[in-house]
């Protein structure tokens, strides 16, 4: 009968299991809640699969929330380094890409809104651009700009379907969004850039406010049963006012960088 070592026993006794430890479990919660943004990704798609692109709007609404929380509260519990094996980055990437990229692109050609063939070839150059810009490891500025557009097209392709410029302009906005995307010029992260902060919150805020009041005035017209999609219930007022408050958001990143002293508190000397 062939001896077994002490070693070799041991190695065949089942090693007890790591404890799961307070910090590690709100820290995988965190990643939980940045990876519930597929599952309200998912809902938009089935939304415009089915041309309901209000409620689209709705479900992308929600994605961009749970996106524009995770990483504060990430940050704040320490999720980086209590869980370095998980990449939170590259989850928030993933889904990120989804909502801000392939379904606003989606919805484009769905809706049709600039003709058959020049919403394909806007779905064509938001996808392209997009990946290659995320491909980008140096998108952020030292003061938290990113550089070059953001690829937020799910606010753009948004304020297209709110005001309904027509098909050529439309087709001009996404044109120079995506050269944009390759330029050197700074745009807003409406949180985390410091100079102007107060302002650029508030100009955010009142973006998501007259955002919210367009679907509401959308849902309740189909609520009655009117025909038309977005632009066609929502009031002058609103347009007026996502346009306002989407130039600023679009353009203040360019304006800051060309003034690199606005907005900067002045040190005592």
């Amino acid at each position: 009968m062939k001896r077994v070592s002490a070693k070799q026993l041991a190695a065949r006794i089942p090693k007890p299991r790591k404890k799961v430890t307070w910090p590690q479990a709100r820290a995988f919660a965190v990643h939980l809640l940045t990876a519930s943004g597929s599952f309200l990704a998912f809902l938009a798609l089935v939304a415009a699969s089915e041309e309901r692109f209000t409620a689209m709007f709705w479900w992308l609404g929600l994605a961009l929330l749970v996106d524009g929380i995770d990483g504060p509260i990430a940050r704040k519990l320490e999720v980086k380094e209590i869980l370095p094996t998980w990449s939170g980055e590259l989850l928030d990437n993933i889904i990120d890409y989804f909502t801000y990229v392939m379904l606003p692109a989606f919805a484009l050609y769905q809706r049709g809104l600039m003709g058959e063939g020049l919403s394909f070839l806007s779905a064509a150059i938001i996808v392209v651009s997009s990946a290659i810009y995320y491909a980008d490891t140096g998108m952020k500025t030292k003061e938290n700009f990113f550089k070059g557009f953001p690829v937020v097209w799910n606010m753009v392709v948004f304020v297209l379907f709110v005001i309904e410029p027509g098909e050529w302009i439309s087709f001009a906005v996404v044109v120079a969004a995506g050269i944009l995307t390759f330029v050197p010029i700074n745009f807003l992260h409406p949180v985390r850039v410091v100079r102007l902060r107060p302002v650029n919150i508030a100009v955010m805020l009142l973006w998501c406010a007259f955002g919210g009041l367009a679907l509401a005035q959308a849902a309740l017209a189909e609520f009655y049963s009117q025909i038309g999609v977005l632009a066609e219930h929502v009031s002058t007022f609103i347009k007026v006012g996502i346009a306002v408050t989407s130039l600023y958001l679009f353009g203040i990143g360019a304006v800051l960088q060309a003034f690199p002293n606005l907005g900067k508190k002045q040190q005592n000397a």
